[in-house]
C-alpha cells in the first residue's frame, strides 16, 4: 500500500509580517507576566486569608478546649467526633497534636479546627470559611479581567506602534523597489532623516541612507549618459567627413577595409546617441494602428537576409512603427550575426518570436538580461543591438523576453499591447 507524503505544516503567508510577529511576542510576554503576578497575588491573598482564618479557628478550639476539660456545655459548632470532619484532621487529633484544614461542610467553606479528647476522639469547631473563600474567588475573577483587559490595551498600543513602524518600512521598500525598476527619482523623504534636530531612530538611517544612495547613484548615470551622448554627437562631424573621404578614395581592397571601418564606427555613434536617449528617457511615442503581418514582412525584407515568416494568426498593434521595426531588425540582425540557420520569425497575434538554430544566448543574457559592451566567444559587434531592442520595447510598452528552446537555439519573444482587431493570417509562410 502506498503511503502517502505528508506536507509539512506551514504558517499563513500574512504570519511572517512584522506586525504579527510583534504582537505574538507581546501577547506571549504579557499573558506570562500577567499569569506570574497573579499566582503571586493569588497565594499571597489566599496565604492571609487562610492565616486569619486558621488563627481564629485555633483560638476558639483553645477556647472550647477549656470548656471541654471543665465539664462545661460545648458551644454550638464544637463537638467530639463531629459529622463532617476531615478525615486526615482527624487521625492528627487522635495522635494527640491540633490542627486545622479548610474543607466543606454541608457543601459549605469551613475552616476545621481539632485537637484530642479522651477516649481516643478528636474535639473540634467549624468555623465560617464562607467569606474567605468568596474573597479570594473575586480576587481570581478580577485577575483574569483585569489581565485581559490589560493584554488587550497593551496589545492595541503595541500593534498601534509597530505598525507605525512598519508603514515607514515598507514605504523604504516601496521605494527601493521603484529606484531598482529604473525610477531613480524616487525618495523615502522620511520627516526623522530630513529633519536633523529630531531624534534619528533606524527606520530614518534607512530611509536616509537609500534617499542618499538613489542620489548618488543618479548623479552618476547621469554624468555617465552626458558624457556618452557628448562623446557620441562630437564624433558625429568628424566621422561623416571621414565618410565623405572615403567616399573618394579609389578603388581597391584598402579602400574596402576603410569604408567598412568608417561604417562600423557611424552605426556605433548612432548605437550611443540612441541609448543615451533611452537612458534619458526622452524618446516620444508616434502611435498608429499597424497590420503586425506586413510591418514584419518588410522588416525582413529590409535585413537582406534569408529569415522565414511564419504567421499563426495575424494582428493589428497600437504601436510605433519606427520603434517596432527597430526592435524586430535588432532581433533578426542578431540572429543572423550570433546564432546560425535557419533563422525564423512567427507572428502569433500580438507575440513575435525571432528564433534561430545556433548556440543559443549566454546565461547571464537569460538570466539577467542583455548588457552594453559584452559579448561571448569572440562575436562580433558591442553587445548594443539587444539593448537597443529592450529599450525600445520599454518605451512601446511591450514585453521582450530572451530563453533557449530546449533542442537549441536563441528565442527572442515580444508580447505587444493589441489594438483588439485580429488580421487574418495563414499557417506557414516565408519571405
Amino acid at each position: 500500500m502506498r503511503r502517502l507524503k505528508r506536507r509539512p505544516l506551514r504558517l499563513p503567508q500574512w504570519t511572517a509580517t512584522l506586525t504579527w510577529k510583534a504582537a505574538a511576542f507581546i501577547a506571549v510576554m504579557c499573558c506570562g507576566l500577567a499569569a506570574l503576578l497573579g499566582v503571586l497575588v493569588h497565594v499571597s491573598v489566599t496565604d492571609q486569608t487562610v492565616g486569619e482564618a486558621r488563627g481564629r479557628a485555633l483560638d476558639r478550639l483553645t477556647d472550647v478546649t477549656a470548656a471541654y476539660e471543665a465539664g462545661d456545655r460545648l458551644p454550638p459548632g464544637a463537638g467530639v467526633d463531629p459529622p463532617g470532619l476531615p478525615a486526615r484532621l482527624r487521625e492528627l487529633a487522635v495522635h494527640g497534636k491540633r490542627g486545622s484544614m479548610v474543607g466543606d461542610h454541608d457543601s459549605h467553606p469551613t475552616m476545621w479546627a481539632a485537637g484530642p479528647a479522651d477516649g481516643g476522639r478528636a474535639l473540634a469547631v467549624q468555623y465560617d470559611y464562607a467569606q474567605g473563600a468568596h474573597t479570594i474567588d473575586a480576587l481570581d475573577r478580577a485577575i483574569v479581567w483585569s489581565s485581559a483587559l490589560a493584554i488587550g490595551v497593551t496589545l492595541l498600543v503595541g500593534a498601534f506602534a509597530v505598525t507605525r513602524v512598519t508603514r515607514r518600512l515598507h514605504a523604504t521598500a516601496r521605494v527601493a523597489r521603484r529606484i531598482s525598476g529604473g525610477d531613480l527619482d524616487a525618495r523615502v523623504n522620511d520627516p526623522r532623516a530630513q529633519d536633523p534636530t529630531r531624534p534619528q531612530d533606524e527606520v530614518a538611517a534607512v530611509a536616509g541612507a537609500l534617499d542618499t544612495m538613489a542620489s548618488s547613484l543618479q548623479g552618476k548615470l547621469l554624468s555617465e549618459q552626458r558624457f556618452t551622448a557628448d562623446v557620441a554627437h562630437e564624433l558625429r562631424t568628424p566621422l561623416t567627413g571621414l565618410h565623405a573621404a572615403a567616399e573618394l578614395l579609389p578603388p581597391g581592397r584598402p579602400t574596402e577595409l576603410v569604408r567598412d571601418r568608417v561604417a562600423a564606427l557611424r552605426t556605433l555613434t548612432e548605437d550611443l546617441l540612441e541609448i543615451s536617449r533611452l537612458d534619458a528617457r526622452s524618446e516620444r511615442l508616434e502611435l498608429d494602428s499597424e497590420p503586425l503581418v506586413p510591418l514584419a514582412e518588410r522588416v525582413v525584407r529590409a535585413s537582406g537576409t534569408d529569415t522565414a515568416v511564419r504567421v499563426v494568426r495575424g494582428a493589428r498593434v497600437e504601436t510605433d512603427r519606427r520603434r517596432l521595426e527597430r526592435v524586430l531588425g535588432n532581433l533578426v540582425a542578431n540572429a543572423h550575426k550570433h546564432g546560425r540557420g535557419p533563422v525564423v520569425l512567427t507572428l502569433d497575434g500580438p507575440v513575435v518570436t525571432v528564433r534561430d538554430h545556433g548556440d543559443g544566448y549566454p546565461d547571464y543574457l537569460v538570466e539577467h538580461g542583455p548588457q552594453r559592451f559584452r559579448t561571448e566567444g569572440g562575436s562580433k559587434g558591442h553587445g548594443l543591438g539587444l539593448t537597443i531592442a529592450l529599450g525600445q520595447a520599454e518605451v512601446l510598452g511591450a514585453r521582450l523576453a530572451f530563453a533557449n528552446a530546449p533542442d537549441g537555439g536563441a528565442v527572442a519573444t515580444l508580447t505587444l499591447p493589441q489594438s483588439g482587431r485580429e488580421e487574418p493570417g495563414v499557417s506557414d509562410g516565408g519571405v
